[in-house]
């Protein structure tokens, strides 16, 4: 019996070593065009372009939200984040319009990628932004990350100083940085923890700020791009260049210690690029803010040499609600239980499936990305903030803004939603119409705050923002 009983845990030992560690770098409001691998010119990305090229390249990827702290709610939890009330920026403490402060980050009724991740076996790790919620019960340490490095809220000086920043270090402030360049140092304690975890897998967030504003960055990395003209965008070349660096610095890492073959890695941005950093959204149209595609697509690499292919580019659509499913098939786990059925149990009434409150909203992309197109396929994508609603299905996209009627665009063939094609397509206009209805009518909940009204205002001039040509 010891024997029969010892063979099983060497079996279960080695089954958990070979599943992959998983690490998620997000970018922050990083424009749909600024990679070198996405078209930019100007931009140099040759760490995210090697790894573009040692994986899949997704062009048509989708965020939950075009604002940070919503769209991060969604990918943390695999779920709609306006299922739960999760609607708008998080206010700052003193705003009149956060009237329920205690309610103000991601509701303690749902699961991480931390939480799925950490009952699997895995270790897991935030280190930057998270932008969840400042109160005890929103602490990244009481959401299923074992450690965290950064800050709460959602943007740094690039330049800490021990007396002045609010970082910190699983609830103790930081005094001490081991690279004075906020990017950097991010990356060093990502390294760092890394080296620490050799008996289990893990799952690191890489959560970085950059480019997010402030402008800043370092007289080397400004030095590299001084030819160009605008100073913002020359900034955030330089921001964008010091990512980049800590992406190679990462994957180099893996490399070096054997780990690379067998850690998936995911890189995206949680929106698409602001109006006030220098940003370039290529063909698309809107900005970071607004729900046409220059708010809500931005492009995904995929690697994982064991299992996925390289040097793919698809345009399949796919969402960062999929990650949950994804890394959860990668790791042969599954999800936590949700009040409710799943939606594999109700696969035959997509509309009814919707309501559910215990639905996640995402798919395994495994299959999808190592054989090709067909992961898209009849789904249903849904948008709504500050007055504005939008939803993508069947290759096509309703936006319903706040000031004008809706429009009806096929993004696939039109990233700069050139074409309203409502009066040409009345019916596909009608029948995406009432599946939004249908999604806001089946909404379990108001949202938990709102965000100041000027925001609205300017969510309508972002609407109005068209693709132009790279900045040089």
């Amino acid at each position: 019996m010891k024997t029969f009983i010892l063979s099983l845990l060497v079996i279960a030992a080695a089954s958990a070593a070979e599943r992959p560690n998983i690490l998620m770098i997000l970018a922050d409001d990083m424009g749909y065009g600024d990679l070198g691998c996405m078209g930019s010119e100007v931009i140099q990305t040759p760490n995210l372009d090697r790894l573009a090229k040692e994986g899949v390249l997704c062009t048509q990827g989708y965020v939950p939200s075009s604002v940070c702290s919503p769209s991060r709610a969604g990918i943390l939890t695999g779920r709609d984040p306006r299922r739960f009330g999760y609607e708008g920026n998080l206010n700052k403490g003193g705003d009149a319009y956060a009237t329920r402060h205690e309610l103000q980050g991601l509701p303690v009724t749902e699961h991480t990628l931390g939480d799925h991740l950490k009952a699997a076996g895995y270790a897991t790790a935030l280190i930057g932004k998270w932008h969840q919620g400042h109160r005890e019960q929103f602490h990244p340490n009481q959401r299923g990350f074992d450690h965290f490095f950064g800050m709460l809220n959602g943007n740094h000086n690039y330049f800490p100083t021990a007396e002045r920043n609010h970082l910190e270090e699983n609830g103790e402030p930081v005094r001490e940085f081991s690279s004075p360049y906020l990017t950097d140092c991010f990356t060093d304690e990502a390294i760092e923890w890394i080296e620490e975890e050799k008996e289990r897998p893990w799952f690191l967030f890489a959560s970085y700020n950059a480019p997010h504003t402030p402008m800043q960055a370092t007289e080397a990395d400004l030095a590299r791009f001084s030819h160009i003209k605008d100073k913002t965008r020359r900034t955030y070349a330089a921001m964008m260049f010091a990512l980049d660096r800590g992406v190679g610095r990462l994957v180099d890492y893996l490399e070096e210690k054997g780990e690379r073959e067998n850690t998936l890695i995911v890189f995206f941005s949680d929106n698409g690029g602001a109006t006030n950093n220098g940003s370039w959204n290529g063909p698309l149209a809107g900005r970071k803010g607004s729900l046409r595609e220059g708010g809500v697509r931005v492009p995904f690499i995929f690697s994982w040499p064991a299992r996925l292919p390289q040097g793919e580019v698809t345009g399949m659509p796919l969402s960062a609600l999929d990650l949950l499913p994804t890394f959860l098939a990668a790791a042969e786990a599954e999800p936590l239980s949700l009040e409710g059925p799943l939606p594999h149990e109700d696969r035959g009434n997509r509309k009814r499936a919707n309501r559910l409150y215990g639905a996640y909203d995402g798919r395994d992309l495994l299959a999808a990305l190592s054989e090709g197109e067909g992961g898209g396929a009849e789904r249903a994508l849904f948008w709504r903030l500050q007055g504005q609603s939008a939803v993508f299905y069947d290759g096509y996209k309703l936006l319903k803004p706040s000031h004008r009627p809706a429009q009806l665009f096929a993004p696939g063939s039109d990233p700069g939603e050139q074409i309203d094609l409502a009066r040409n397509r009345p019916e596909k206009l009608h029948e995406l119409f009432e599946m939004l209805g249908e999604w806001e009518f089946s909404l379990a909940t108001v949202p938990l705050w709102d965000s100041s009204p000027r925001w609205s205002a300017d969510s309508a001039k972002i609407y109005d923002t068209e693709p132009i040509e790279e900045p040089k």
